[in-house]
């Protein structure tokens, strides 16, 4: 048997394992599904930043730049900033919000905040349809990195890779996927940078690297793209940046890790080691891209650049935890997008409209039937008919940020934001980039579809926010109250707040009683 494939057998039942551990841990649908709101910096920043690379920066990233050229460093550009700009702008003041509502799925956060069951049947539909577009990429990834390291069909790289991602999510939920994403981080950056440094090293540096690339083609230098297709079309470029800049605030499997904080506090330390991951990180996957323009010229499928490279330039062990690291990006992502569809089946269709007075082990029992059968649909399209996985991305990606970003930043920055504005919103980001995305009117008008989603759908939210119901009194309390800073707040806010504090009561009384119990029974005894 391959060095390479004794690797990955062992990186998998190690997932396996860590996911049979915290299954023990996940004692409510809370725990399973936000980790009982006590995750730490460290791991919020991991699994934050891990979930949002994906397979997109090991297969769709390097693709772009092996095409492209240098103009494919814009969207690493916006990527950079991604994680700074998303904890900065949502991580407290969500984390509070988020409790102060008593929700803990981020379509139940928006309905709860907005006060409107339209808004969560439109973000139910866009986040469980743009979510599963998300996990199709995810799978024919995974199936992709299985074929280059064991050569047999798509199909059963597909079955195996997500066979053991659908695993440790079932089993272990939230907890699992949290420090899966932690051990993976680590993984993906060691490797990453690894073969970048082995790469330039035999390309003769950055400079030994353009001279090469010039050499073949002079545009693969141009921030206009190779043959300067995009000359000119500065929309382009700044959605290429925005995309990923300011984009992660409207997925749902991002700003959930902000609800599943220990606490407020905890996203200042979050920043920091998220920033300093992302830097380290970022821009690596498509400077490999480009040498691979000079060390592959023959490559038939550019997605394949750095599983080929990791292949070619290490020996067989190195190789196996190069292709982990693919592995690693493309399960954390997974994991997280399977149970977040799960929890929004569950949590925002089942319990919320079917039944109500469902018992948590219901609740949880639904997320994991959920699970499978998106895994099973995904698998089974990827097989039958696989499309591109930087495409797929983009286009998914925008869809879901143009129609959420704005609710979820006036959630908790603009209290006039009503109910009307977030459904406006939704619904024309979400239409305006599937126009475009379908229609190529990026070519046409020389904006890029999140640019012009994403400023329709802001303007929608301004408007929409004129009309309809205004935000209640309460929400005002609530809202205000999740900056951070003292303020006065009505009887119904402070009820709400003393739902949260009953849980600690109760369990502070049972142990005081217990001692009490305990010291008079041995009083008797003696």
């Amino acid at each position: 048997m391959r060095v390479e494939v004794i690797v990955l057998i062992f990186y998998f039942v190690g997932m396996i394992g860590v996911g049979l551990y915290w299954n023990r841990r996940a004692k409510s649908s809370e725990d399973y599904m936000i980790g009982g709101r006590s995750m730490g910096p460290l791991v919020t920043a991991l699994t934050l930043q891990t979930t949002a690379m994906s397979g997109f920066m090991f297969m769709g990233g390097p693709s772009q730049a092996y095409m492209l050229g240098y103009f494919a460093i814009f969207y690493a550009v916006g990527d950079a900033g991604g994680g700074l700009v998303n904890i900065t702008v949502l991580g407290r003041r969500m984390r509070r919000l988020s409790q102060l509502l008593d929700a803990i799925s981020p379509i139940e956060y928006l309905e709860k905040r907005y006060e409107s069951i339209p808004v969560k049947v439109v973000a139910c539909v866009i986040a469980v349809s743009g979510l599963s577009f998300y996990v199709l990429a995810q799978f024919l990834a995974t199936g992709k990195t299985l074929v280059s390291l064991f050569g047999f069909p798509l199909s059963w790289g597909l079955i195996i890779g997500c066979g053991v991602i659908i695993l440790y999510t079932f089993v272990g939920g939230y907890f699992a996927v949290a420090w899966n994403d932690v051990i993976q981080g680590f993984i993906m950056i060691g490797s990453v940078l690894s073969l970048l440094a082995l790469c330039l090293h035999k390309v003769g540096g950055f400079t030994g690297l353009n001279t090469k690339l010039a050499a073949i083609d002079p545009t693969y230098l141009s921030i206009w793209g190779k043959g300067n297709q995009y000359e000119g079309a500065w929309g382009i470029i700044a959605g290429a940046v925005l995309v990923y800049l300011i984009g992660y605030m409207g997925l749902p499997h991002s700003v959930n890790k902000h609800m599943a904080m220990e606490n407020p506090k905890t996203a200042k330390k979050t920043v920091v080691y998220a920033t300093i991951w992302t830097q380290l990180f970022c821009f690596s996957p498509y400077f490999i891209g480009l040498c691979g323009v000079v060390m592959l010229a023959d490559l038939k499928d550019p997605e394949m650049v750095i599983p080929t490279l990791a292949a070619q330039m290490f020996p067989g062990i190195v190789s196996g935890i190069l292709l982990t690291a693919i592995m690693s990006a493309i399960m954390s992502t997974v994991a997280a997008l399977l149970l977040l569809i799960g929890t929004i089946v569950s949590v925002d269709f089942y319990k919320r409209w079917r039944n109500p007075n469902a018992s948590d082990k219901k609740v949880v029992f639904i997320s994991k039937a959920t699970i499978l059968i998106v895994s099973v649909i995904g698998i089974a399209i990827a097989i039958l008919n696989p499309p591109g996985i930087f495409s797929l991305v983009v286009d998914t990606f925008s869809f879901m940020a143009c129609a959420f970003l704005p609710s979820y930043v006036c959630a908790i920055w603009w209290k006039k934001a009503n109910g009307t504005g977030a459904l406006a919103s939704m619904l024309v980001g979400g239409i305006t980039v599937q126009i475009w995305a379908q229609g190529g009117l990026d070519v046409v008008t020389g904006m890029h579809q999140f640019f012009a989603g994403i400023i329709l759908s802001w303007i929608a939210m301004i408007v929409g926010s004129n009309f309809g119901r205004p935000t209640s009194k309460e929400m005002h309390d609530l809202v205000e109250r999740c900056k951070g800073k003292k303020a006065n707040v009505s009887p119904k806010v402070q009820m709400a707040t003393s739902k949260h504090l009953s849980t600690e009561n109760k369990a502070i009384s049972q142990f005081v009683l217990g001692n009490r119990n305990q010291v008079l029974l041995g009083s008797y005894n003696d």
